[in-house]
């Protein structure tokens, strides 16, 4: 591998591990169009609410099929979602693998106090590299466990 090659490759994970984090940023900000901007248009997006199950629980195709579901999360008061580990299993030029895990804290302030659930998951996913830009291509949610609080 050259200089070259090996810049161009740490610059590319810095860039994935960004697109990561701006997933929860933009989630946890309620900004819809931000976050739906960070998939490529024909993305596959994928929900194990339970991460044992055969099945999903859902599967969307296309960008704009996820507007309905980082929308729900203004039903919610208040979302931290902290990214721990981050793992790239492969990377090319044009497309990546990895795994990110995430601790999801969705709090509701209800008639006596708070109401939290914290959900536990990982994320499978697929990049792509479209105009010079890293996108998720497919994102597979896996919900480990979650907590009430």
């Amino acid at each position: 591998m050259t200089t070259e090659q090996f810049m161009q490759q740490e610059q590319d994970r810095r860039e994935i591990r960004g697109l990561v984090d701006a997933y929860a940023y933009c989630a946890d900000r309620r900004d819809c169009e931000g976050q739906m901007a960070l998939f490529t248009e024909d993305t596959h997006f994928v929900v194990h609410m339970d991460s044992h199950a055969a099945e999903p629980t859902y599967a969307l195709d296309g960008r704009e099929s996820l507007r309905p579901v980082f929308e729900n999360l203004n039903t919610y008061d208040r979302t931290m979602h902290f990214v721990g580990q981050h793992t790239l299993r492969q990377l090319s030029e044009t497309e990546a693998r990895g795994q990110a895990y995430c601790i999801a804290h969705h709090l509701n302030y209800v008639e006596g106090g708070q109401k939290l659930m914290i959900a536990y998951m990982r994320y499978e996913d697929t990049f792509r590299k479209v105009g010079g830009r890293w996108l998720f291509a497919e994102r597979i949610l896996l919900v480990d466990f979650t907590e009430n609080r």
